[in-house]
């Protein structure tokens, strides 16, 4: 897919990044690549987590089984893909530029509102699932509306200028851009967006598992 996003977008569409310009298609593809793996990370943990409680019935009804863990595996594994991404985007930044930047080392921190981001949702669909079943097929389109609507397959700075907002308040955009930022631009993270996202996200965090504890209570009675 990534080889298909590849040809489709800068050979077909012309499409270019700034910073990576002189190395082609390859170039390209790192831009891209980089903001699928934030993406992909995100969309499988939307579309898996309606489906984490009604796929295990058992835990819920004869086995002891602290639900709450269900997202977190879904969450983990999401990540571990991600990481195993990460590995081939530094093979393409080994072979278009010989090196990665110091800045990448700033990455964990840049993901950690992901990360907790992505539990908070888990939480929450995987608690509206048991009672909305057909909640699945929405999260499906969702997911498709929102590759498109972000900086994945263009610059954020290609909008418009009076779009550049939408993009920016976005957070699925802003992971993007600050991962893009210190992994190939080798520029510092913004320290804002570390502050905010992390209390955020952490709030997020809290508040998607309290909503989850409270609503498994009637989990074995919908189910």
């Amino acid at each position: 897919m990534l080889a298909v996003y590849t040809f489709v977008f800068s050979q077909i569409f012309k499409a270019r990044w700034g910073n990576l310009e002189d190395e082609g298609p390859l170039g390209f593809a790192i831009n891209l690549f980089a903001g699928l793996i934030v993406f992909n990370m995100i969309s499988e943990c939307l579309t898996k987590a309606p489906g984490l409680v009604v796929a295990n019935p058992n835990y819920v009804k004869k086995v002891i089984f602290p639900l709450e863990v269900l997202p977190c595996v879904a969450v983990s594994s999401a990540l571990f893909h991600a990481l195993t991404s990460l590995v081939v985007l530094a093979v393409f930044q080994l072979i278009a530029r010989h090196g990665l930047p110091l800045s990448s080392l700033w990455l964990p921190f840049i993901w950690l509102p992901l990360i907790l981001g992505c539990l908070a949702a888990t939480w929450i669909l995987a608690s509206l699932g048991v009672f909305l079943r057909d909640i699945g097929q929405f999260i499906a389109v969702l997911t498709s509306i929102m590759m498109f609507m972000s900086p994945i397959f263009y610059p954020a700075s290609a909008l418009p200028l009076n779009l550049q907002p939408l993009i920016a308040i976005s957070p699925i955009s802003q992971v993007i851009e600050q991962t893009r930022k210190v992994l190939i631009n080798g520029e510092m993270p913004s320290f804002l967006y570390l502050l905010v996202g992390f209390v955020l996200s952490a709030l997020a965090a809290e508040l998607g598992l309290r909503f989850f504890e409270k609503s498994k209570r009637a989990f074995a009675d919908v189910i």
